[in-house]
């Protein structure tokens, strides 16, 4: 009845087809995961923000790898700002995406070790390899509440470590590379500064985590597996299509073959 399944064309339409459905399901679960990934990385971002501020020494240790568990976990420390050490962070974006400058500004605790504090957001100045007006950190001894971050990699965050910048300006806020410069020891992280505010004029501070929206992956999984679905009855319909033609053609081949003489 589908001899004409067997066909060249129709054995390659086949195998494409038979093909594309694994894929698709692929993509859809893994569109799926993502999905869940997020939503996972939501709860544990409201998680962190909500919870009860801890000492920073509690979570942290000099060389310590933050783990993604205590990413933005709430925590406080208690010491004085070495601003004559502090630097800026290249390339960086304010709430609504203008191009400027992180101000990340050691506190020296107690006793005596160094923890790097992310004060928030400075525009430019006009010379892009100037050291940007960056407001002064508050003198004597002050206690900050923060988000805690992990240091920062270009393998982790895409960004290029590129060398030769203008003096007291980086790409990436990294404990371990902050510790030579200071010649102490420096905690693992980075406190992202969310109180005290800072005062009118000084560096905007960073807004919180996207932990509302889940993205569109959902939709994409439901998609991609409505595609696959939607492969094998294409294919049903197209060789039912096949057929009519074929039996049509058939029809109007044997109403104009000529009568036998007589």
């Amino acid at each position: 009845m589908y001899r004409f399944v067997l066909t060249r064309q129709w054995v390659c339409l086949t195998l494409v087809a038979l093909a594309l459905i694994p894929a698709m399901i692929k993509l859809g679960f893994w569109q799926f995961h993502r999905h869940e990934h997020r939503v996972a990385q939501n709860e544990l971002i409201d998680t962190n923000l909500r919870a009860k501020p801890v000492p920073v020494t509690e979570v942290t240790s000099p060389g310590h790898r933050v783990p993604r568990a205590d990413y933005w976990r709430a925590v406080t420390a208690t010491g004085t700002y070495d601003s004559a050490h502090e630097v800026v962070v290249r390339m960086r974006t304010s709430g609504d995406d203008k191009v400027g400058f992180h101000v990340v500004t050691p506190l020296v605790l107690a006793d005596g070790r160094a923890l790097l504090v992310n004060r928030g957001w400075v525009p430019g100045g006009d010379d892009p390899r100037a050291y940007p007006p960056v407001p002064a950190a508050p003198s004597g001894e002050v206690t900050v509440t923060g988000r805690l971050k992990a240091d920062e990699t270009s393998g982790g965050s895409g960004i290029k470590d590129r060398k030769g910048l203008p003096d007291r300006q980086v790409m990436l806020i990294n404990s371990g590379q902050q510790a030579e410069s200071l010649g102490r020891t420096v905690l693992g992280g980075y406190l992202e500064l969310t109180a005290p505010a800072p005062s009118e004029g000084g560096p905007e501070p960073i807004p919180e985590p996207d932990h509302d929206s889940i993205g569109a992956h959902m939709a994409y999984a439901v998609q991609w597996w409505l595609f696959a679905s939607a492969v094998p009855v294409g294919w049903i319909v197209l060789v039912r299509r096949e057929k009519r033609d074929r039996e049509e053609a058939a029809a109007e081949a044997a109403g104009r073959e000529p009568a036998t003489a007589a």
